[in-house]
């Protein structure tokens, strides 16, 4: 039945407020709805660093949650932070076993005649994909990255198809793809929210072969080439990331970092230098992990609550979370947080599995800094006639 009103159950903040120390479960069925965050009143909470670049962002992985932003939505051109819509492609095929790290790929002369950075491959070779790999993620190899796609797709053209396929699947909204290099087109673009969804989802979806990421250097026909992303020798708790440079789109970098089991994804478009974009990015990591801590409040698949249900095969139901529930605030504030469960005043059968009944919020003073929906944790069918007809005389005296 509609949702009209809520009864409101109150729970301690106490539910599960042990620090983050794992990822979550791939592809989160529900996701929480991104709300300002706000602290409660007490210490002021410094104002984000000022960043000098056409856009910018900083979030937490595993709540999701923005901690600074500029111009999030823009659409903008991603350069060669392109190349992480590729990889995880590329992870995608050696995940379902159509690619391994020892498959042979054929250099073809496109790949060995595209311009821009190269990890010098020969044409009419075979280079293994994971040679090539590393030569697309750590020297930024446009050549690489071609001899990847046309393996995959048998041309350049076609796997751009699947990387708007995968775009549009990720909820990257304002995000089309032209190339797999970032090589500049006036269609190809991306925003600082989409390639933030997009560095989580190769984070989440293979954990296995993120490690890459973190490698400093990659020596290829006796040249050997160094990871532009200049925060692996600044910041040990940085493990990943692709940069992306075009005279157009300026100086480009998503980062992630992890420290206490807190990981923050940054994302720098359009700087002015390669140091700048290193010097921000940073900045708002340094930021995020100064003054937030992210927590995590709620299992998913424990119940939060067991409701009365009217008219079905079962008195009550079990409510819960389809997924597990991370909520990033101020870093003190956690102990002056309020989780409610908002359901409403009647639940009738039937109920499916997996069905939103009612609704957790996590709420600082008078501040919402998270919600998401409460869901049945099982299914529960309508009641026999008998069950039906006695709540419907007890509702008529209710």
């Amino acid at each position: 039945m509609p949702m009209l009103r809520f009864a409101s159950l109150v729970l301690a903040a106490t539910l599960s407020t042990a620090p983050v120390h794992a990822a979550p479960s791939t592809a989160p069925a529900v996701q929480p709805t991104p709300v300002p965050l706000a602290p409660a009143a007490a210490m002021p909470l410094p104002s984000p660093p000022s960043i000098a670049a056409k856009s910018h962002l900083l979030m937490d992985y595993h709540s999701g949650r923005v901690l600074a932003e500029s111009n999030i939505d823009m659409r903008v051109e991603p350069a060669s932070i392109t190349k992480l819509m590729t990889a995880y492609i590329i992870y995608g095929a050696m995940k379902r076993g159509d690619l391994s790290p020892e498959t042979m790929v054929n250099i073809s002369e496109k790949a060995w005649r595209m311009q821009g950075s190269k990890m010098f491959v020969r044409v009419g070779t075979q280079v293994k994909v994971d040679d090539l790999l590393k030569g697309m993620i750590i020297q930024s190899g446009n050549d690489a990255t071609i001899a990847l796609a046309e393996h995959i797709a048998g041309s350049e053209e076609a796997f751009a198809n699947m990387m708007n396929h995968e775009a549009q699947r990720l909820g990257m909204t304002g995000t089309h793809f032209v190339n797999s290099t970032g090589w500049p087109d006036p269609n190809h673009y991306s925003t600082a929210r989409d390639i933030a969804t997009l560095m989580k989802a190769v984070i989440r979806d293979f954990p296995e072969h993120y490690v890459r990421e973190r490698q400093k250097e990659f020596t290829w026909n006796n040249i050997k080439q160094i990871n532009r992303n200049r925060l692996l020798w600044r910041d040990p708790s940085v493990d990943g990331g692709k940069t992306g440079h075009t005279e157009s789109a300026g100086f480009c970098l998503a980062a992630s970092a992890q420290r206490d089991g807190m990981r923050l994804i940054s994302v720098v478009l359009g700087a002015p230098s390669d140091e700048a974009r290193a010097e921000q990015s940073q900045a708002l990591l340094n930021y995020g992990f100064n003054f937030f801590e992210t927590r995590l409040l709620q299992r998913g698949g424990e119940a939060l609550a067991e409701p009365r249900v009217w008219k079905g095969a079962s008195k009550t139901v079990r409510l819960g979370l389809a997924d597990d529930f991370y909520v990033t605030a101020p870093r003190g504030q956690f102990d002056k947080l309020n989780l409610t469960v908002d359901m409403p005043p009647r639940i009738d059968a039937p109920l499916a599995q997996g069905q939103p009944v009612g609704v957790l919020r996590a709420k600082l003073g008078n501040d919402l800094v998270a919600e998401v929906p409460a869901v049945a944790l099982s299914e529960v069918p309508q009641g026999g006639i008998f069950r039906r007809m006695v709540d419907g005389v007890i509702l008529m005296f209710n």
